[in-house]
């Protein structure tokens, strides 16, 4: 649940990400279970249901801001440090573009390397590379400016 929401960035659409994939899974199980790997596939059903509903026209409609949905405002922080930058990153993590957001989640929420990012999203090692370092660029600019803003 917690890759899904990092990669579609709305907790609704998150639930339905790994319904899909947990259905695909259930299909696909007597030939799943023997793979050496099932979780990488799982994985990969995760990160490609992803891809085909963010390739549906009414993706690219509006949708609410996270502050215009219902009970947002009863939503009370603790005050803690940690509570408000995993809310800083989170938020920096999702103004980054789907592609970048795939990869900075798959390399470093999921611990997987370089190749095996580039195999499960189906891309060069070296677009892993560039997509992970223009990622990580984006995130010190969107991080800096939430710290001076704090501080």
């Amino acid at each position: 649940m917690r890759t899904a929401y990092l990669l579609s960035g709305d907790r609704f659409v998150a639930e339905d990400l790994v319904q899909t994939c947990l259905t695909r899974l259930y299909l696909a199980w007597p030939r799943v279970s023997t793979l050496e790997a099932p979780l990488a596939y799982a994985r990969r059903a995760l990160v490609n249901a992803h891809i085909d509903l963010t390739r549906r026209p009414w993706w690219s409609r509006e949708r609410l801001a996270p502050d215009a949905w219902p009970g947002a405002s009863a939503v009370v922080s603790d005050g803690s440090a940690a509570v408000d930058v995993r809310d800083a990153v989170v938020t920096a993590l999702l103004s980054l573009p789907a592609g970048q957001r795939r990869v900075v989640v798959l390399r470093y929420l999921c611990g997987l390397s370089v190749r095996e990012t580039a195999s499960e999203l189906a891309i060069a090692e070296g677009t892993v590379k560039s997509q992970t370092s223009e990622a990580l660029r984006s995130l010190a600019v969107v991080l800096a400016a939430v710290d001076r803003a704090e501080g």
